[in-house]
């Protein structure tokens, strides 16, 4: 079974290149089954009916969310019509889940999202939740586990696989909106401490600079916005997985000036 995953996809900026690419992209490298993070999809905040009609067809199956899964009211009637998460480590009485089970060429593979702790709303220990959600899915002979875990600070992420590692197919973190460098796998479990941004490059974070600017130097918030022009990414990691383990992995970078970058996850031994 080959996945790919598609971090904070960020706007318009960041759904146009969905559509301008992931078409091609899944046609020329195979794959079978595409997640991708919403959380940011409608103007940098949340997502709506609309935009969400569209990722989905532009070629995505499911969709994980975060801590702006709930900025558009659209999302709760959502998780009842479409593949769509939000983190899973939410109490129980929130609408939606964050662990769905698919079938793909005949093989199962779940998709659960979690949360961190760090800067980010309360919720559930995603450590004890992910531990104890993973082995469910074990004992109900589920061998395919992908986890979208949203957090703010690497040290979370790498917790979390090593609590998980060789446990899981794979762990890849979103939220910051930076990639990382520490594309791996070990005992079986591909790593990414963070895919990155899909949307603008040339800016903060895939928002105008502007207002970040103006808090850095002065201490004053302002309203964050999508800007109308820039220079645009997608970045989306592609997955060999084979008996609940990921046997190969790599990372695309897609350039709005068609300019691709591709870098393989190193093997530890």
């Amino acid at each position: 079974m080959k996945i790919a995953f598609i971090g904070d996809i960020v706007g318009r900026p960041g759904r146009e290149m969905l559509k301008k690419y992931l078409p091609t992209i899944k046609k020329e490298h195979n794959i079978d089954f595409v997640i991708a993070n919403y959380e940011n999809a409608s103007h940098g905040f949340g997502l709506t009916t609309k935009n969400a009609n569209e990722l989905l067809e532009y070629g995505v199956d499911v969709m994980t969310g975060g801590n702006h899964s709930w900025d558009k009211k659209d999302v709760v009637a959502l998780f009842d019509t479409h593949e769509i998460l939000r983190p899973h480590n939410y109490p129980k009485e929130v609408e939606g889940t964050g662990c769905k089970i698919y079938e793909v060429n005949g093989e199962s593979i779940a998709v659960l999202n979690l949360m961190g702790y760090y800067g980010m709303p309360m919720c559930e220990n995603a450590f004890r939740v992910g531990q104890a959600t993973c082995e469910e899915l074990k004992e109900s002979g589920v061998k395919n586990i992908f986890i979208d875990f949203h957090a703010e600070v690497s040290s979370e992420k790498r917790g979390l696989m090593m609590l998980l590692q060789g446990k899981v197919s794979a762990i890849i973190g979103t939220h910051t909106h930076i990639s990382s460098d520490d594309f791996q796998i070990a005992n079986g479990t591909a790593y990414l401490s963070d895919i990155g941004l899909t949307g603008c490059r040339d800016n903060v974070i895939g928002m105008d600079s502007k207002v970040p600017l103006k808090q850095f130097l002065t201490g004053m918030k302002g309203h964050f916005d999508i800007p109308k022009k820039c220079k645009k990414i997608l970045q989306i990691a592609i997955m060999d997985l084979k008996n609940g383990k990921c046997e190969s992995a790599y990372k695309l970078k897609y350039f709005d000036d068609d300019r691709i970058i591709k870098t393989q996850a190193w093997l530890e031994d």
